[in-house]
């Protein structure tokens, strides 16, 4: 236990932590916040969209960007670049007065986001023994999913421009926290005998068919898990209605029960991945258990209370609690010369492909209405996880201090 709760470890789980309140408060404050700014009816929707769409797409290059310089230039260093960024990005999210400005403070906020999961998580694996690190990237998992409950909660206690000051507070706090981590050894004496060694290297993951597989199903498998938070826990308010729940639900309680469920099911996955000692195994597990809970979702969902609403999306954020063990898996696919690269941009390629997911559900919801896009949508992003993961090596307790060969 003393091993586990390390400085980097108790420092990346925090991180984390700030990172996914910041992440999620745009759909925490969808609503208020657009209202505020003069926005309503199917604009509140749209242009909601295309905010969390403009964030994203920050985080698909934020990913790349501080992958590489992670490889480049140390996990520890990246890690508290990125918590910068993004704190400074939100502290500003609650001063703006126009929709324009609102994408262009959340794209800034989505580059510096990109950084910090990935980083933690690398630097958590390279310094914990590997029996071990699967509690590891559990805690800074768990904690860090966290931050979307505390996000609702401040949101319903203050303003939604409050939120944003808190959410940019905080991180700008942890950097203090800096003191007393730790760069990874392993990039350490990596760094040390450089010579000849290509490190960060991006483009090579698509040169070599093996380890373009790899990546790919690396990010595939986690897919699911953001169908169900971008389709049907942002859009909670839309499909409460049109299931006819007999009251109104809020984005943010829904998000709050969803990630609260996916605190219990980080735990619950990492738990269960020591004990039956595979990552594989695991992953497929909790793909099944998601599926099955967006059946209940649709089945329970019609004439059912608020509450019973409510504790459904708590059901999908559960089942979909194999994100620690997802991120783990990258970052033991592959060598510690690409590792960062990897374990950074993987999980942002996934956030990233959220707006190709909001799109083609927006844009099958004219033809097949709300509940048959998101079906549609659905049947798609599970299909090529179950593939994905069916692929994908057994990696729990390998040696990580390799490097990977052109």
């Amino acid at each position: 236990m003393q091993s586990v709760l390390s400085a980097a470890v108790i420092v990346a789980a925090l991180g984390y932590f700030v990172d996914i309140y910041d992440l999620i408060l745009v759909s925490i404050v969808r609503r208020p916040s657009l209202t505020a700014l003069g926005l309503s009816g199917e604009a509140l929707v749209s242009e909601g969209v295309s905010i969390l769409n403009w964030q994203m797409g920050g985080m698909l290059l934020g990913g790349i960007l501080f992958g590489v310089l992670g490889d480049k230039k140390g996990r520890l260093e990246i890690l508290f670049g990125s918590i910068t960024l993004y704190s400074l990005a939100t502290l500003a999210n609650g001063l703006v007065h126009d929709v324009a400005l609102y994408k262009a403070l959340r794209f800034l906020a989505g580059l510096g986001l990109a950084g910090e999961l990935g980083a933690g998580v690398t630097l958590v694996s390279e310094i914990l023994p590997a029996r071990l690190r699967g509690y590891g990237t559990m805690i800074v998992a768990s904690v860090g999913v966290s931050g979307a409950v505390v996000g609702n909660l401040v949101a319903k206690l203050g303003s939604w421009r409050t939120a944003f000051f808190v959410g940019g507070g905080l991180g700008l706090v942890l950097l203090v926290l800096r003191i007393g981590v730790h760069e990874s050894g392993m990039f350490e004496r990596l760094a040390q005998k450089s010579a000849g060694v290509s490190r960060g290297d991006f483009l090579s993951l698509f040169t070599r068919r093996d380890r373009f597989v790899r990546y790919a199903a690396s990010i595939l498998i986690a897919m699911p898990i953001w169908y169900a938070n971008a389709i049907l826990v942002f859009f909670a308010p839309e499909f409460a209605v049109k299931l006819g729940v007999t009251g109104p639900v809020s984005a943010g309680d829904a998000v709050a029960f969803f990630y609260g469920g996916l605190v219990l099911g980080d735990l619950a996955s990492g738990a269960l991945s020591q004990a039956l000692r595979s990552r594989r195994r695991v992953v497929l597990l909790f793909l099944v258990l998601l599926a099955c809970s967006i059946g209940v979702y649709f089945a329970v969902a019609p004439g059912a209370s608020p509450r019973v609403f409510l504790l459904l999306s708590g059901l999908l954020g559960f089942t979909g609690g194999y994100w620690a063990i997802f991120v783990t898996v990258a970052a033991e696919q592959f060598g510690t010369n690409i590792r960062a690269t990897v374990a950074t941009t993987v999980p942002n390629f996934v956030r990233g492909l959220v707006a190709v997911v909001t799109t083609s559900f927006l844009w099958l919801r004219p033809r097949l209405d709300l509940v048959g896009a998101a079906l549609a949508v659905g049947v798609v992003w599970f299909a090529l996880a179950f593939v994905s993961a069916l692929s994908l090596r057994e990696t729990f307790g390998v040696d990580l201090d390799y490097l990977e060969q052109d």
